[in-house]
């Protein structure tokens, strides 16, 4: 297959031959192993265990890991191709994979310890355990530097109280970063990240959210109880938790752009097959000129938002200021998502209704993406931010 060029802000998007071969793969796997059974996993809420097990083999889940530690040593533009081909078929899954990878191994490699990357990013990378990421709770959702979970230090450890809520990957990981206050009067600045290990004493995984959409994604609160941290699981020098949360989000915007990208590609070309083989008033629906400037529309949003999306991953990839970008390509891409699903609800009629179409389990998938990693007005907050630096 010969590579795609384009030029965009003196960016050249250039897909080398690796960067194709892992669309191939990616979409070859989503097809052949996700596609089966994802209408009845999303009907159950049941979550992928052994798809999670596949793309831990086939080095999904620690893409951007260097080899060194287990991982697949690529870069940030061949993990978002492989993100939206998965989400193309399944969000589910997709979403387990941009958290170990985008928030879990990405920081742990980034700011982690040598130990700490032995210990835990090697079996993260390799999916031989999976990651979560514990920041949001009852009462610190968007504003993140609210955190009521302590960590109070007692010398050689920390003593971890409080709940976590909304934590994807809840229920199923074995490694968590957790984000807790240590020293309240410094505010933010008093906020550390603690690895912790499920099974710990006092540690307990509350219920499973039963959701509107990514319903095989296992969704829980956990509470924290007299958590007997070691001082050798914190990342970062003491303080340093909130500045690692937000480098973290900041970088995991850009797989959450890539997910709503692949929602929306996913729910318009299964649109696109439809309008060709549905049939009304004598003719394919597709002949119809308002299904024609649907189907012109969406094509035009989904490549604009997928143009963001690559930026903002060649941006990271230089080590160049990416947070505006991925932002833009964040709420851009989940605004995409959303108003596309609808629309190909809409083309299917009747049809887009029911689950055995896809479209609608699509639509439903495609909200959360406005909300979780920062919500669209959050990602509006940034990006005005940025343009005044």
């Amino acid at each position: 297959m010969a590579s795609s060029t384009l030029e965009l802000s003196g960016l050249n998007f250039n897909l080398t031959e690796e960067q194709q071969a892992v669309r191939e793969a990616a979409r070859d796997f989503a097809r052949t192993e996700l596609l089966p059974g994802v209408i009845e996993r999303d009907n159950a809420a049941k979550f992928p265990t052994e798809q999670v097990r596949r793309m831990g083999e086939l080095g999904f889940l620690g893409m951007m890991v260097s080899p060194d530690y287990g991982g697949g040593g690529m870069d940030t533009v061949s993990y978002v191709i492989a993100m939206e081909e998965i989400s193309k078929v399944d969000a589910s899954c997709s979403v387990i994979m941009s958290v170990n990878n985008s928030l879990v191994c990405w920081g742990l490699e980034e700011f982690g310890s040598e130990q700490q990357k032995q210990k835990y990013l090697t079996r993260l990378a390799t999916g031989e355990v999976i990651g979560a990421f514990c920041l949001s709770e009852p009462e610190a959702g968007s504003d993140a530097t609210s955190q009521h979970t302590t960590a109070i230090d007692k010398g050689d450890h920390y003593l971890l109280n409080g709940t976590k809520n909304w934590i994807t990957n809840g229920g199923s990981a074995g490694v968590y970063l957790v984000i807790a206050q240590t020293d309240l009067e410094k505010k933010h600045r008093g906020i550390n990240c603690l690895i912790v290990e499920k099974g710990q004493d006092g540690f307990a995984v509350g219920k499973k959210e039963d959701k509107m959409g990514i319903r095989a994604s296992d969704t829980h609160s956990l509470m924290f109880t007299d958590v007997k941290v070691p001082k050798e699981n914190r990342i970062g020098d003491d303080g340093f938790g909130f500045k690692f949360a937000m480098s973290t989000l900041n970088g995991g915007r850009i797989g959450i752009a890539a997910q709503a990208l692949g929602i929306a590609a996913g729910a318009y070309e299964r649109a696109l097959t439809y309008s060709q083989e549905r049939q009304a008033f004598g003719k394919k629906i597709f002949d119809h000129q308002a299904i024609q400037f649907k189907l012109a529309e969406m094509a035009t949003k989904i490549e604009a938002a997928r143009l963001l999306v690559y930026k903002a991953a060649r941006l990271k990839d230089e080590h160049n200021d990416f947070v505006q970008a991925a932002a833009m390509a964040k709420l851009f891409a989940s605004e995409v998502a959303m108003w596309a699903t609808t629309e190909a609800v809409q083309i299917h009629g009747g049809y887009g209704y029911v689950k055995e179409y896809h479209v609608e389990r699509f639509m439903r998938d495609a909200k959360i993406t406005q909300i979780y990693e920062g919500t669209s007005e959050i990602q509006k907050l940034v990006i005005a931010r940025e343009l005044v630096k």
